[in-house]
């Protein structure tokens, strides 16, 4: 069978999830209980979050089945959750939204994915790309792109706080040096560093997509007004440049891949036709139940007393792990961020390597998520540079026990590595 060069592209395996078929390998059958997992993406199952969704499904099919599941939509989104998006927004941040404000698709990387081809790829005006300002970022980014070379991201400058902190600084005069840039495109809070961007770094950005004309996607996937995974250093605001993609996954419905996009009506209405030239709509029956939560204030209450604690609680938790059992030898640094999913390490010695890792934990029946998968290369280079092989991001979504007993055995592999 013969592939175009565009399906022989998207049918190849990304280095993370050629990792993620590894772990459901070994993880499946009798076994699966001694592995520890920390590398799952996968948001952890929080009691309150689970009965929230369970109930607001439930009491949506039992309102209108014919209604949502038994009948096809708008594209842009159902009329209930567009009306209770504007609502929600005007009521939380003042912002006046009419439908031509929003577009609903099938998850939040759906509408990037969307974004990405609207505004990325070959032109008459020669190609433009997918920038991201500041990797690492997240690894579903690097397949948005249906051509070779469509995502670049643009590396950090990197700034050591005190033994065993570190932190990313956006390079600005970097991101400014590009000529390419059809769009650009930022988590934040991010994956895998829980770092959020601060206003002046905000205002910046913005500035750059006024100047080049060129839409700023901000991904809320962890952020403000919910899920708030990661403390934000401002809430969002809109501005005639700025696009904010919402998820309800981090707020616990990874499952059912419901998202959406608030920004300008020039950036809106192609993101509403391309859902409409490609999937039609997003699942029914989650929006109805997004429209219900969103409505009556339940999201609003499950983040601040369940969600946003949990995960500030296991942060700690990590941090007092990792400087109880690593090894005090190495040369071991934690990304400084404001809360997120996840821990972000580096280990700054050239006998390190993130995939040589991998396999001495893989050993030890630990998974973690090599640093690589979070880098794009710049045009030109031959491959992932020296800091990106250093890195390797842990999960915070395993139980208290997993993740303590895997921060002990991922200290036994740094020590077996060490020369």
């Amino acid at each position: 069978m013969q592939l175009s060069t565009i399906g022989t592209k998207m049918a190849g395996l990304s280095g993370l999830r050629s990792i993620m078929e590894d772990v459901a390998a070994c993880t499946a059958g009798e076994s699966a209980a001694d592995w520890l997992n920390l590398s799952v993406g996968n948001p952890a199952l929080i009691p309150e979050a689970r009965d929230m969704w369970r109930t607001a499904l439930a009491e949506a099919l039992a309102e209108d089945f014919g209604g949502t599941s038994g009948s096809y939509g708008p594209s842009r989104g159902s009329h209930v959750l567009v009306e209770a998006i504007a609502s929600y927004f005007h009521r939380t941040y003042g912002w006046r939204l009419g439908p031509e404000n929003i577009a609903v698709g099938p998850g939040s990387q759906m509408v990037c994915f969307a974004a990405a081809a609207l505004h990325a790829g070959p032109s008459a005006a020669g190609t433009r790309r997918v920038v991201l300002p500041m990797v690492p970022d997240y690894t579903g980014y690097q397949g948005l792109c249906l051509h070779e070379d469509g995502v670049a991201g643009v590396p950090p400058r990197l700034e050591r706080e005190g033994d065993h902190r570190f932190r990313y600084a956006l390079d600005l005069d970097a991101l400014n040096r590009r000529t390419d840039i059809g769009m650009m495109l930022v988590s934040s809070p991010g994956n895998p560093t829980g770092r959020a961007l601060d206003p002046a770094e905000l205002r910046a950005l913005t500035a750059l997509a006024a100047e080049r004309d060129v839409p700023l996607f901000l991904d809320q996937a962890y952020g403000a007004p919910f899920p708030r995974i990661g403390e934000t250093r401002g809430e969002p605001a809109l501005d005639e440049n700025v696009v904010h993609c919402f998820s309800a996954s981090k707020a616990g419905l990874p499952g059912e891949r419901i998202g959406f996009a608030v920004g300008a009506p020039r950036h809106i209405a192609p993101l509403a036709s391309f859902m409409s030239n490609s999937v039609l709509h997003a699942p029914r029956l989650a929006q109805a139940a997004l429209a219900r939560v969103l409505a009556d204030g339940r999201l609003d209450d499950v983040v601040r007393n369940a969600i946003t604690p949990h995960y500030r609680e296991k942060r700690l938790l990590a941090e007092k792990l990792l400087a109880e059992r690593m090894p005090s030898d190495v040369d071991w640094r934690l990304h400084s961020g404001e809360g997120g999913m996840f821990c972000w390490l580096w280990v700054d010695h050239d006998w390190f390597d993130d995939v040589t890792l991998y396999r001495e934990l893989k050993e030890r029946r630990v998974f973690v998520v090599p640093g690589r998968h979070f880098f794009v290369d710049p045009l030109g280079t031959p491959g992932p540079g020296p800091h990106a092989t250093r890195c390797f991001r842990l999960s915070l979504s395993a139980d208290e026990a997993t993740l303590a007993e895997g921060v002990t055995r991922l200290a036994r592999a740094l020590t077996a590595l060490r020369p």
